[in-house]
């Protein structure tokens, strides 16, 4: 991972790590990882509708197995929000150990796969594991810079 790509995932973690046990983010797990990137590192990133959304635009049933450090880890999930019921996904940014950090209900710390027997919230099906995009990916889909960190 070059360098400052490096940098962004550092930041974004930590970021993320200092929300754990927050509900703030209950049921917008896209702008919980969204604000890990964005927030610390003075960029903005691709702005999808939903995490469902992000997994199509980022490319990331192209990659399954385990997903490296700081890409991120996209599932479906359907469920209703207002009155549409859709699969609106699911996400949340791999540690690099087999974990990842994501907001299902609070801010926690679950085994990528494990994420899969999670009980969904009601009216929703449980998430399923499609795949990751790299952190290289994120940060290229960038729309643009508002500080340098």
């Amino acid at each position: 991972m070059p360098e400052s790509t490096d940098r962004y995932v550092t930041q974004a973690i930590q970021w993320a790590a200092g929300r754990l046990g927050s509900t703030d983010y209950s049921l917008k797990c896209l702008a919980f990882v969204e604000d890990a990137y964005e927030i610390p590192n003075g960029i903005v990133l691709d702005g999808y509708g939903s995490a469902g959304e992000a997994a199509g635009g980022y490319g990331a049933i192209e990659n399954t197995g385990r997903p490296p450090r700081g890409a991120l880890v996209f599932y479906e999930c359907h469920g209703t929000i207002g009155e549409e019921y859709h699969n609106w996904g699911h996400v949340g940014i791999a540690l690099g150990d087999g974990t990842i950090i994501h907001a299902w209900g609070t801010v926690r710390i679950d085994d990528y796969l494990a994420v899969e027997g999670l009980p969904p919230a009601e009216g929703w099906t449980a998430p399923r594991y499609v795949g990751w995009c790299s952190a290289e990916t994120i940060i290229n889909h960038k729309k643009e810079t508002t500080s340098h960190p």
